[in-house]
């Protein structure tokens, strides 16, 4: 044989001996605490005529400088698994073992042997509404208001104009109109329109107001438990803010840990022989997540978090000659969601 030939048929055999016995490297999960926030953003735009909204139409609430308001609306939360890299581990596919398929996540968290992951539903797309179109004032005006001479002139005819369209719809609303519409169809489109144009004419004492809804993502890994642990801060007029701007009011997380498992302890030689395979699954604890708003509890959560239980090895068993296993693990908690027993074909 070829001395050359002879080289590269030992390379190959050594490269694929090694890709067998080098084995897959993957993690476990932490489980983190993804939050969702929607939070309405309000922007009043005060009306030209503001000032005389008192003296004209009555309303003695108008507001006469713009403002920019925020609020949350409604927390979500959602747990996820994140890669524990205290937990980093690998996978034996020596040929003693009946190791098909590994599959992990983009990340490396282990998700299932010799079987499909569980399907992962995708996080949902928060599309915000479409803004309100504002009528404009001036589409609506007549030649008398658009020529004023001073403000307080425009506001006087504006305030007469808004009266008599008032006027005009009480007037078909009692049948004593001049020109009756023939039909009630006639009469929605006439009464719609004179809506329109007060709600139009209005804006111009009453102001603007536009609300847009945002989403904002906060993801949070518990590692102990804590009391009362400053969040994020957000503010009314400035929305969230760094956890050290103190213009935000205050939002802390309570954990508490439920867990009645025993820290891992060693097992000698059995523990050895259990873990030739190097394949491990936690086995979650259960905790208590409570949010606080300053002093008043806005939500409280229970979920199972890889990070508050324990780590076990799964015995080499599983993978014989004759019998084979399926396993599924949460990509959550790293936890067994299902295992099947196989034969293998002789």
């Amino acid at each position: 044989m070829n001395k050359a030939i002879a080289s590269l048929l030992l390379m190959a055999a050594t490269t694929s001996l090694n890709a067998q016995t080098i084995g897959n490297t993957y993690y476990l999960p932490a489980t983190a605490m993804r939050f969702q926030f929607l939070v309405e953003k309000t922007v009043y735009t005060p009306g030209e005529l503001a000032t005389y909204a008192q003296r004209y139409m009555k309303k003695a609430d108008v507001r006469q400088e713009p403002y920019t308001e925020y609020r949350i609306i409604s927390t979500e939360m959602t747990p996820i698994g994140v890669p524990d890299t205290t937990k980093q581990f690998q996978l034996s596919t020596d040929r003693r073992f009946s190791i098909g398929e590994v599959h992990r996540s983009e990340s490396g968290i282990l998700l299932a042997i010799n079987d499909q992951p569980k399907a992962q539903p995708e996080p949902a797309t928060f599309t915000p509404a479409r803004k309100k179109r504002h009528l404009n004032p001036k589409d609506f005006m007549n030649e008398d208001i658009l020529t004023a001479g001073s403000t307080a002139k425009m506001a006087e005819l504006t305030a007469q104009e808004i009266y008599d369209i008032r006027d005009s719809r009480n007037q078909l609303q009692r049948g004593q109109a001049e020109n009756m519409p023939k039909d009630g169809q006639q009469l929605r489109i006439m009464m719609d329109g004179l809506d329109t144009q007060e709600r139009a004419l209005m804006q111009m004492f009453e102001g603007q107001t536009d609300c847009d809804t945002t989403q904002v993502t906060i993801e949070y890994l518990p590692t102990e438990a804590v009391e009362r642990q400053l969040l994020f801060r957000f503010s009314r007029y400035f929305g969230f803010c760094d956890t050290d701007d103190l213009a935000g009011a205050p939002y802390y997380i309570s954990i508490v840990d439920e867990r009645n498992a025993k820290p891992d302890e060693p097992k000698g030689k059995e523990k050895k022989q259990k873990d030739e395979l190097g394949l491990n699954v936690n086995v979650p604890g259960r905790i208590q997540a409570t949010l606080y708003k300053e002093d008043q509890l806005m939500e409280k959560y229970t979920l199972y978090a890889a990070q508050f239980g324990k780590t076990e090895p799964l015995s080499a068993d599983l993978f014989g000659k004759k019998m084979t296993s399926k396993i599924v693990l949460s990509p959550t908690t790293g936890a067994i969601e299902s295992i099947k027993e196989e034969a293998l074909d002789k």
